[in-house]
């Protein structure tokens, strides 16, 4: 298995952090969570001290226990909101079992509804989440720049070719895959009806 970088390690912990903190905000056991989100209670306790690299198919679920996106669980600490995102703050992941590679665009805790995430998807690549109704409706829309991309959304399957944007609400079983012989980059828009940022409470 290669080595963890310095930053691998730090979103780790980033995640780790995050997950702990919006636990304790709702204030789930780790047994409610794990019932909830179809995780196993062992797992997220392992994903809470940093000890495991979770795919992104566990973190999705993950993130549908906790009511919030996908892209809250990269969340940097942060103190007052700012509109500027600059290029070497912005958190990037790379999925252990795929290899794609997520970059969160969007200035932390700034106080929008909309996400923005650039993401770069290995040549035959495939990631399939479980998704289903949600308690808080999340909405994407998918511009793909370069490469090719099928989406397969419940029963409809949409094949991208590079300018193509597509809309969807993540309330159906989604697959993603990549079918072409290079990588495909695509930018993904994220956002949920009565969706705030996830922050620290401060007195």
């Amino acid at each position: 298995m290669k080595d963890e970088s310095p930053d691998d390690r730090d979103v780790h912990r980033r995640i780790a952090r995050r997950v702990r903190d919006l636990r304790a905000e709702r204030g789930q056991s780790l047994d409610a969570l794990a019932a909830h989100c179809g995780v196993s209670r062992s797992m997220i306790s392992l994903i809470e001290r940093g000890e495991a690299s979770p795919t992104a198919v566990v973190l999705e679920k993950l993130a549908t226990g906790l009511g919030v996106m996908l892209a809250d669980l990269f969340a940097a600490p942060h103190g007052e909101p700012t509109p500027l995102a600059p290029r070497r703050e912005q958190a990037e992941w790379r999925d252990p079992q795929s290899g794609y590679l997520r970059r969160n665009l969007s200035p932390p805790a700034f106080p929008s509804p909309i996400q923005l995430v650039e993401v770069e998807f290995p040549a035959g690549a495939r990631v399939a989440y479980e998704s289903g109704p949600r308690d808080v409706a999340v909405h994407q829309q998918i511009w793909l720049i370069a490469g090719s991309l099928e989406i397969t959304l419940g029963d409809a399957v949409h094949a991208l070719a590079v300018g193509d944007c597509l809309a969807m609400r993540l309330d159906r079983p989604i697959v993603f895959a990549n079918p072409g012989r290079q990588a495909a980059r695509y930018l993904v828009a994220i956002t949920a009806e009565n969706h705030a940022p996830a922050t620290r409470r401060t007195a």
